[in-house]
């Protein structure tokens, strides 16, 4: 089984304007409401791409209501930790000249609640996959990635790691199955600045010296980079197409990732190929990737 870990959920606002001005009215032309997180969107693609999962996290108030109602409708399985106060966040994306992002906060999350996390994530056993994706909120322990990985060590649970910065690199020790920084958050890591895929390569291994297994980078137009366990590193191409929502499509790459693994018996090329197209299937669409979409582009990159 798989799971995934979000843990500051939200329901994006997603609004389309033909023009924003600051400081005065601005009326829009598209709005949708959708549920939201880096591991909820693995969720629902890994559901679009016909494979289950099970949803992890917290969620709280009117809005977490809303979050697990959507996801009910999929349907996509969840077993979030409900917390008592505060309201899950809402997140406003905004896009008219150029794309605004304003994130909420979030609830607080008590050491009661992590503890009864902890408890759920003690289920996973051998041959499960856990997806830990996303920023975390202000009241969990900067460590939380390093406390879960460190507890579940040593159970053969494949965990992939979608992260900026010091929350990625602190648990690469603990040699996480894939791990994927875009271009960009790779030279963070090491204060570079990469321009050329040789560049990209070098550090990207430098991340498996570190512990990591496999490091699939992303690079938005300019298409991906994945580099294997067994030395092997493979690019594609971005499929070809007009860009209308980035948000999720970094998490659609990972679940079309994992789902390559499951129909190709861990050919790590396939996934590899498959997990493009799907996040570039969900760059092109309102909403996240479907499998008709998918297929449709994976033609034009094999």
């Amino acid at each position: 089984m798989i799971y995934t870990v979000t843990f500051n959920p939200s329901l994006d606002y997603i609004m389309r304007m033909d023009h924003f001005e600051a400081g005065a009215i601005n009326r829009v032309s598209y709005e949708h409401v959708l549920a939201g997180g880096k591991g909820i969107n693995v969720s629902i693609v890994l559901h679009n791409l016909g494979h289950e999962s099970t949803a992890l996290g917290f969620v709280a108030g009117f809005t977490g209501d809303e979050i697990e109602r959507q996801l009910d409708d999929f349907p996509v399985k969840h077993d979030f930790v409900r917390l008592k106060e505060g309201f899950s966040r809402i997140n406003v994306k905004a896009k008219a000249d150029n794309e605004t992002e304003i994130n909420g906060q979030g609830p607080d999350i008590s050491e009661a609640a992590q503890q009864e996390l902890f408890a759920k994530l003690d289920r996973l056993g051998a041959g499960d996959t856990l997806v830990l994706a996303g920023s975390i909120p202000k009241t969990l322990p900067d460590d939380i990635y390093e406390r879960i990985m460190e507890r579940l060590d040593g159970r053969g649970i494949r965990i992939v790691v979608d992260a900026e910065k010091k929350l990625l690199l602190n648990v690469l020790k603990y040699h996480p199955f894939l791990i994927k920084p875009n271009n960009h958050e790779l030279g963070d890591m090491f204060g570079v600045k990469l321009t050329t895929d040789e560049e990209i390569v070098t550090y990207a291994k430098k991340l498996q010296e570190k512990g990591a297994q496999n490091v699939l980078i992303s690079m938005a137009g300019d298409g991906a980079i994945l580099l294997t366990a067994d030395g092997k590193h493979y690019k594609s191409p971005a499929p070809k197409g007009h860009l209308v929502n980035s948000v999720g499509a970094g998490d659609s790459m990972v679940a079309g990732f994992l789902t390559g693994c499951i129909e190709h018996d861990d050919n790590l090329e396939e996934a590899f190929y498959l997990g493009v197209a799907t996040g570039s299937a969900s760059a092109f669409s309102e909403n996240l990737a479907t499998r008709p979409e998918v297929e449709g582009l994976l033609k034009t990159i094999r």
